[in-house]
């Protein structure tokens, strides 16, 4: 092994850009970035960076329809909207090069999978990643190509015959479990606020896939305002067990970190320190059930300062093997570079001040708590397909 951990990075990925105003704001990643520099992040031994290239149109054509890709690069040429294919919405403005900048950040995943499927690292990254709305024919929620999809696909066509994808985004993880939803060599899970209350509107437990792949579409819709205690209990009731049926070759997994009490866009209550639990749950069940070979992304986020870098970098940081301390001080140099970027002060520590602590279910289903009846609706719709018994 080269190392444990391959970043999948360049600075040109923050060209990903819907302009000033838009939510999906490249500062994010650029603030992510360097704070897990002045940890020392990257310099780590077991830390390689690796400079993406774009990826091609056979690559992009894996998951997207061709006429939609020309699209794409004819609006990102003459900056004209084309409804057709969902470019030039309030969620998707159309801009300058968006093809090109869309390419990269497929290409920096597909490089990250290519480390993992070719054992040059255990595990593989691309921050910038996790564009899981991204449909066939269309942009949706602010993205363009859908990168998981398209290296999830990229190493069927490379011989894997089972990969997982667990979705801890707070919105449902629909364009990746439309590429694969009749496909059973692609176990797809997806956690994420109730479709009644959040975009896209789908990702009921009844959407289980569909011909030879049903059963191997998951979803857990949680209600609004769930909390670390009850998202954790959550995962820990549907993932691992269906893990450890599945026994996938590769984990791959999505980061969104919008489903924290301050994210504008989302109604989910977790702390950052319930998404390091989370993260730290899903490195643990990489080494379980897929001897260590895991792809992460990135995926949505909203509260730019006091969110998104600190849930990443302890992402990375998990993933590098070396987690940091959540009562760790953050740096005083890169709080006053993200004032300095946004204006807005920065938190002092790496934590919450959460405890990120949960009970199983084991311990008992209470079918009147709103929660319990979601991982009871989402067991009771796929767990049998895997030879599991639903916990009520």
């Amino acid at each position: 092994m080269s190392g444990s951990l391959t970043l999948a990075w360049d600075e040109r990925l923050t060209g990903y850009d819907f302009g000033p105003g838009h939510p999906l704001a490249p500062v994010r990643v650029e603030l992510t970035i360097a704070l897990a520099r002045e940890f020392g992040l990257l310099d780590r031994p077991d830390v390689t960076v690796a400079t993406p290239v774009p990826a091609t149109m056979t690559e992009l054509e894996l998951v997207h329809d061709g006429g939609y890709i020309d699209a794409v690069r004819q609006a990102g040429q003459d900056g004209r909207p084309n409804g057709r294919y969902g470019l030039g919405t309030p969620d998707n403005p159309v801009f300058a090069g968006m093809h090109e900048a869309s390419a990269l950040v497929a290409g920096a995943t597909l490089a990250a999978a290519r480390a993992v499927w070719h054992g040059e690292t255990l595990h593989a990254v691309n921050i910038a990643g996790g564009l899981h709305h991204a449909m066939r024919r269309s942009a949706s929620g602010f993205c363009v190509y859908n990168d998981p999809a398209i290296a999830i696909k990229w190493m069927l066509g490379q011989g894997a015959e089972r990969i997982a994808y667990v979705d801890v985004d707070v919105h449902h993880g629909d364009g990746v479990q439309a590429a694969f939803y009749d496909d059973p060599r692609v176990l797809t899970i997806s956690l994420h606020e109730h479709p009644a209350t959040l975009f896209p509107g789908t990702g009921l437990a009844s959407e289980i896939g569909s011909g030879q792949g049903r059963g191997y579409a998951v979803n857990v819709a949680l209600p609004a305002f769930t909390g670390d205690a009850g998202w954790l209990r959550a995962f820990d009731a549907v993932v691992p067990p269906l893990l450890r049926a599945f026994k996938p070759e590769v984990l791959v997994s999505q980061h969104g970190c919008d489903s924290h009490r301050l994210d504008p866009l989302a109604n989910l209550e977790l702390s950052v320190d319930g998404q390091r639990r989370a993260q730290l749950m899903v490195h643990d069940l990489a080494h379980e059930v897929a001897d260590g070979k895991w792809l992460l992304t990135g995926g949505g986020g909203y509260q730019l300062v006091q969110v998104v870098p600190r849930s990443w970098t302890h992402l990375l940081a998990v993933a590098s093997g070396e987690p940091i301390d959540p009562v760790a001080l953050v740096p005083e140099a890169w709080r006053a570079l993200a004032a300095g970027r946004t204006g807005e002060g920065a938190p002092t520590r790496m934590t919450d001040g959460a405890p990120a602590e949960f009970i199983p279910v084991g311990a008992g289903i209470d079918p009147a708590d709103r929660v319990d009846a979601a991982i009871v609706n989402t067991c009771r719709a796929v767990f049998a397909w895997h030879g599991l018994t639903s916990p009520m």
